[in-house]
């Protein structure tokens, strides 16, 4: 069912108005919500410029003002951070929201795309690159439009496991020049691993890490997407808060193995995307148990539980485990993702009800 845009904006700016009550000044007054838009289905856009002071939780008072507001089908919040830093937490140093270079947020990135969700972890080596393409994969075996930007930088793994290594065509007239994404697998695709050449560092600091990224999100033709998912570096650096600051992220899936010096990792990668207002859809455990073919007996090399125990810790969905299976290696590396190349072992099972999982999550 439509409705009047205009009417709907009206009710909605009212509803924005009061949603921070009354110990955060009216967000729509002090000119924080920016750039309202509303279609006649329903779905709803707008900018907000947080401050220093603001709870952490206006996001989401917001957002679920907008939602619960008569006639809107859908609601995307782009977050504008502080430009100041932000007051340091008790017992350590705090995140300084305007202490690396990051765009500002503009309404138009990715119009055409859903849902963004990242896959992020705080250590290197677990298995992230690999829960990312086939999480890409089995969403797009689901017959969603699906895009998978590779913003590792430093380790851009995904043409590897897409079996890709031709260079993408740059389309579209001079001074509008927009770069042709490849696909593979039913997914869109797109690496600094396809512009450099085989075995060449990316030798960057932080600025042009933003650069590269920017360009990933403005200048490539992903065409309409349903969602587009987002392999991140390891940590919490330039490459998170860039890709926080830019666009509007659904959530983040962390990925853990079971032991602690991984587990801790994530804790502070959690801790990091709660600071921005991010959302963390849940935590995938990687490498949680080999079973032995001729006997069943399963050995928990890696630990046991350790990310069961931290999405409990954390109060976080865990989205579910997958199991050592050399198999998983020998498919990355064949650039075919496991949920292809053998749909029928239990970490192809884990991985697409992973997935399943993750778009609930982003569609709830």
């Amino acid at each position: 069912m439509s409705h009047d845009p205009e009417t709907l904006r009206r009710a909605l700016l009212a509803a924005l108005s009061s949603a921070g009550g009354d110990a955060v000044e009216d967000p729509v007054a002090s000119g924080r919500v920016q750039d309202l838009t509303v279609d006649a289905e329903g779905a709803v856009r707008f900018a907000l410029q947080l401050r220093a002071a603001d709870p952490g939780a206006l996001v989401k008072q917001l957002r679920g003002a907008a939602e619960a507001v008569e006639g809107v089908s859908s609601v995307k919040v782009n977050v504008q951070l502080p430009r100041t830093a932000q007051a340091a937490p008790a017992g350590g140093g705090g995140l300084k929201a305007g202490s690396v270079p990051a765009p500002t947020p503009r309404p138009g990135i990715l119009a055409d795309t859903d849902h963004v969700v990242a896959v992020s972890s705080g250590k290197g080596g677990v298995g992230k690159s690999m829960v990312a393409s086939n999480l890409a994969v089995a969403l797009a075996r689901r017959g969603l439009r699906v895009g998978l930007m590779d913003a590792d930088i430093y380790g851009p793994n995904i043409p590897l496991m897409f079996g890709q290594n031709d260079r993408p065509q740059v389309v579209g007239e001079k001074g509008s020049e927009m770069i042709q994404p490849l696909e593979a697998h039913g997914v869109k695709l797109m690496s600094l691993g396809f512009l450099l050449e085989e075995d060449q560092p990316a030798i960057m600091r932080g600025p042009l890490v933003t650069g590269v990224l920017k360009q990933f999100l403005e200048q490539v033709a992903w065409g309409a997407l349903d969602v587009m998912v987002v392999d991140m570096p390891p940590g919490t650096g330039d490459a998170q808060l860039s890709l926080v600051q830019t666009i509007d992220l659904d959530g983040a899936v962390m990925v853990t193995t079971p032991q602690k010096v991984a587990t801790g990792d994530v804790r502070r990668g959690v801790k990091m995307f709660e600071r921005v207002n991010a959302r963390v859809l849940g935590i995938v455990e990687n490498m949680s148990g080999f079973t032995v073919p001729s006997t069943g007996e399963v050995f928990h090399l890696f630990g046991q539980g350790g990310g069961e125990a931290l999405a409990s810790e954390l109060s976080l969905e865990f989205l579910g485990s997958v199991p050592i299976d050399p198999a998983v290696a020998a498919a990355g590396d064949a650039g075919q993702p496991t949920v292809v190349s053998a749909p029928d072992s239990d970490a192809a099972k884990a991985l697409d009800a992973i997935a399943a999982r993750v778009w609930e999550q982003v569609t709830a």
